[in-house]
């Protein structure tokens, strides 16, 4: 029976298939139900990945502030190496897309084992530079002398463990890439229960576990992703998933490592313009007094958790567009694009509306000071007003990079943040007198204007020519 005929299967249905995982060809399904087939479990394993942060600090709290300092100063460097991980992982799913849309399963295998192989070479200077160098990193970040003579190992433990963070995310986009994204959120599913489960027993020495520490929290995160790797190892090794890896697979090829190497440069460039443009942007605010950078990071941590399903809706969008391209179906891969960026606007559109009117509500239940609360609604309020533009800018720039033009990306990136948006946010907060209210408007018009320069980039057209 054709994907077209018979009646259409309930949401209800739906959902439960995009957990459960499907079968579906992605290229041949009514477009509305392969971007929910696809962005479910994209939302799901992005909300997981989000949680592996909160459990730690939660439990670290517990032993004081030195050890806090410790976790965020160290997650001040592995920032650097998610943007590594997420931009390796853009190139990894570009290219699995394309070949499983081309219905070649041998070469998507192959294209997986160059994937990961990359990630291991990668994640060897990292490794023994953070092990070697954690004091002095830790140092030159101003920690205290306790965090750099007692919490340097917790460091060691992760940058030198960074390629479980790398394999992690680089084989989650093969599965992605391929449409396999109910393993994906299955993998991050159990790394988190085990971070979960392992937190607290190795930081507070519960039963017959060590008191680790703050090193504990490490080495629990460590496992848990540790454990998730090895599932997805045997996921692409036993067969049963779209991306199957065989014995004859396991070799070497320049090529293709390089081809995504290419891809990989400019998307993590482009992951990198992105999170150093916050950073900036925090210095803008700082000049304004604590209360200005308290109200930021509380209306920011609102809105970028009601951006997750958003991103998940986008991430649907590349795999869509890499698959269909690779079935020589490129008009179909644009629909599945301006579907994808509708449903999405729809969704942000409604959410924007809700932090217009409940702003602050919401930021009171978090906190209750009153200069804190004052700034972080004006946040909430000015940033929400620009979600419509947000749906489509999310959904159009992952869309490029699916079909492996990650370098036109990474020049709005550059240009709409580091061009507009900060030099914006000094001019309106500064010279101009309107304060923190000033650098929220920036982020609004900075996202917007990228918005509809990736709009227009991508109604010319030349995507659809790429090949990868």
């Amino acid at each position: 029976m054709s994907a077209h005929e018979g009646p259409a299967p309930s949401l209800w249905t739906s959902l439960k298939e995009a957990v459960r995982g499907t079968e579906q060809d992605f290229t041949e399904a009514p477009l509305g139900r392969a971007i929910l087939l696809l962005s479910v479990p994209m939302v799901l394993e992005m909300v997981m990945e989000s949680i592996f942060a909160v459990v730690d600090v939660f439990f670290v709290a517990r032993l004081g502030a030195e050890a806090i300092a410790t976790v965020g100063l160290t997650e001040s460097i592995v920032a650097l190496i998610y943007a590594l991980a997420m931009g390796l992982s853009i190139g990894a799913s570009a290219l699995i897309a394309r070949r499983t849309g081309e219905k070649d399963p041998e070469a998507a295998a192959r294209v997986a084992v160059q994937a990961i192989g990359l990630g291991v070479l990668v994640s060897i200077p990292i490794g023994v530079a953070g092990v070697v160098f954690a004091q002095p990193l830790l140092s030159m970040l101003g920690g205290s002398p306790w965090v750099v003579e007692q919490g340097f190992r917790y460091t060691q433990l992760l940058l030198g463990g960074n390629v479980i963070i790398l394999l992690l995310f680089i084989i989650n986009a093969i599965f992605r890439g391929a449409g396999d994204a109910a393993v994906s959120m299955r993998v991050l599913g159990l790394a988190n229960l085990l971070n979960i489960i392992l937190c607290p027993c190795l930081i507070l020495g519960l039963g017959p576990f060590p008191e680790l520490g703050v090193v504990g929290a490490a080495m629990a995160t460590t496992i848990g992703r540790g454990v998730g790797v090895c599932y997805q190892l045997y996921r692409l090794s036993r067969g049963t998933s779209r991306v199957a890896v065989r014995r004859h697979h396991l070799r070497f090829e320049p090529a293709t490592m390089l081809t995504m190497l290419r891809l990989s440069v400019n998307a993590t460039f482009q992951m990198l313009i992105g999170t150093a443009s916050w950073t900036v942007l925090v210095r803008i605010l700082a000049s304004a007094g604590s209360a200005a950078v308290a109200g930021y990071t509380v209306g920011m941590r609102i809105i970028l958790f009601a951006l997750l399903p958003s991103w998940g809706m986008a991430n649907a969008a590349a795999t869509l567009v890499g698959q269909n391209l690779g079935a020589r179906k490129p008009e179909r891969a644009e629909q599945a694009v301006w579907r994808a960026g509708l449903y999405n606007m729809v969704f942000l559109g409604a959410v924007g509306l809700g932090f217009i009117f409940f702003a602050e509500p919401l930021i009171t239940t978090i906190t209750q000071d009153p200069p804190v609360v004052a700034v972080a609604v004006r946040c909430l309020r000015i940033v929400s007003a620009g979600f419509l533009f947000y749906a489509y800018g999310m959904v159009l720039s992952q869309a490029l990079n699916g079909a492996g033009d990650t370098s036109t990306p990474t020049l709005l990136n550059l240009l709409c943040f580091w061009g507009l948006e900060l030099p914006l946010a000094w001019l309106l907060s500064g010279p101009l007198g309107l304060g923190p209210s000033g650098a929220f408007a920036s982020i609004a018009t900075a996202f917007s204007v990228f918005a509809l320069l990736s709009a227009w980039v991508f109604r010319r057209g030349r995507w659809k020519l790429r090949e990868v």
